[in-house]
């Protein structure tokens, strides 16, 4: 809509999930370091939580796109209900059968992790929005990890969710489990000046030569998101548009003020800072 009039080539501030468009701030690289710890170091079990809108799953996309050594890798996007449902979702997520009974799906999923190892290749699963899992799945999770051979790791589990995962590990019910964790780390979200580049470094990887915000707009914008990316990305590509409509070059702090107004009176931006507090 207002690419061409802003000399942009795409949209800097889409709220997909776009690995080529990571901010690499302070908390994303150690991160992203913690997840390639846990892939080269056959963690395993890996745990990334972080806010709503934090980055989780675009890190999550990133590892995938950049693993260099043979992996077949698993992703449970949304998660499952039920014990025998949860085997099932790992086969699908591997492109295998899932269809039978659980006691032939067990054997195909051991016999499936050792035929990748004979090959050479590690076997990862990730699970997103983890924190939806029961005790009980969660335990089926262990269970399943313990198919491998001596020192050798057949399955990596990787576990990304929001902060009420974490308490949820902390049960007493998952002391087993928590004892298998290798890596773990919160995402938090991004410092004040952080804010600053991220805008930045957005406008620029999409082809944006001129200034766009001006440090007033970026202060609004860093208050009213609290550093969450997603928050920042709807209220920055929101001011665009104002901007672009009210045939603006720059964004202002009027633009901003106008765009928070609005959010608050007729969108959701009140319930989106209300979750990130």
């Amino acid at each position: 809509m207002y690419e061409a009039y802003f000399g942009l080539r795409e949209k800097p501030f889409s709220i997909l999930p776009d690995p080529t468009l990571i901010y690499w701030g302070q908390n994303h690289r150690l991160a992203i370091a913690m997840l390639q710890f846990g892939v080269m170091n056959n963690a395993g079990f890996t745990v990334i939580t972080g806010e709503i809108g934090s980055g989780k799953t675009t890190l999550v996309r990133y590892l995938i796109r950049n693993l260099r050594s043979p992996t077949v890798v698993g992703l449970i996007s949304s998660t499952p209900q039920g014990h025998a449902d949860l085997l099932q979702w790992v086969m699908m997520s591997l492109n295998q059968p899932f269809e039978e009974s659980y006691p032939r799906l067990f054997r195909s999923f051991q016999q499936f992790l050792r035929d990748q190892h004979a090959q050479g290749r590690r076997t990862v699963l990730i699970v997103d929005e983890a924190q939806n899992l029961s005790v009980e799945e969660l335990e089926e999770l262990r269970m399943l990890s313990n198919i491998n051979a001596d020192k050798d790791q057949f399955l990596q589990v990787f576990l990304v969710g929001q902060p009420q995962l974490r308490d949820i590990l902390r049960s007493p019910r998952l002391v087993q489990f928590a004892q298998r964790i290798s890596s773990d780390f919160h995402l938090k979200p991004l410092s004040e000046g952080e804010v600053y580049q991220y805008i930045s470094f957005r406008l620029h990887a999409v082809g944006g030569k001129l200034k766009l915000f001006d440090d007033e707009s970026c202060q609004m914008i860093a208050d009213a998101s609290r550093g969450v990316p997603r928050t920042i990305n709807i209220l920055c590509d929101t001011a665009l548009v104002y901007a672009f409509a009210a045939n603006r070059k720059m964004v202002t702090p009027e633009i901003v003020n106008l765009v928070l107004q609005d959010k608050k009176d007729y969108g959701i931006f009140g319930a989106l800072a209300e979750k990130t507090s």
